[in-house]
């Protein structure tokens, strides 16, 4: 059976979050071919692509020290729908800032607190352009959330 993983992001096309998800997606490739994979806007993913995922990717540029409005968006359309029903999802998170991402990864995390998801790691932040060390951490992220739901660590 596949592992079923959703990745979420806020930005613009050809930003530089397009860059951190692309570094996850590669990391959840290397992997083999034990997972399907929804990349979704924020805008258009659903209730039904968060019922489905089994682990999921949030990907999010800091806008005015928080959240893209697209994310927070995406968790208003969604937290009741769901509400109780993907408690205990193994969720990564990545942010784009060009302050100091603080603000972002707060609210987020805050958020998905009553989701009641679960981090499998520390946050990705990367300020400024992505580096090699940054991209390296994404593609970490998400070979890790596959695993770690292949072998029932999460």
């Amino acid at each position: 059976m596949s592992v079923t993983l959703l990745l979420v992001y806020g930005g613009q096309p050809g930003g530089r979050t397009e860059r951190l998800c692309a570094a996850a997606v590669a990391g959840v490739r290397a992997t083999g071919e034990n997972f399907e994979l929804r990349e979704r806007p924020a805008l258009q993913a659903s209730v039904e692509d968060l019922l489905w995922a089994q682990g999921i990717l949030l990907a999010t540029p800091e806008h005015f020290g928080y959240m893209s409005g697209a994310l927070k968006h995406f968790f208003d359309r969604s937290f009741y729908p769901i509400e109780g029903r993907t408690e205990g999802r193994p969720y990564g998170l990545m942010v784009s800032a060009g302050n100091d991402g603080s603000g972002t990864i707060t609210a987020v995390e805050r958020i998905v607190t009553g989701y009641r998801w679960r981090a499998v790691a520390p946050p990705v932040l990367c300020v400024g352009e992505p580096d090699a060390t940054a991209l390296a951490r994404c593609e970490e992220l998400g070979a890790t959330l596959v695993a770690g739901l292949e072998t029932g660590v999460f």
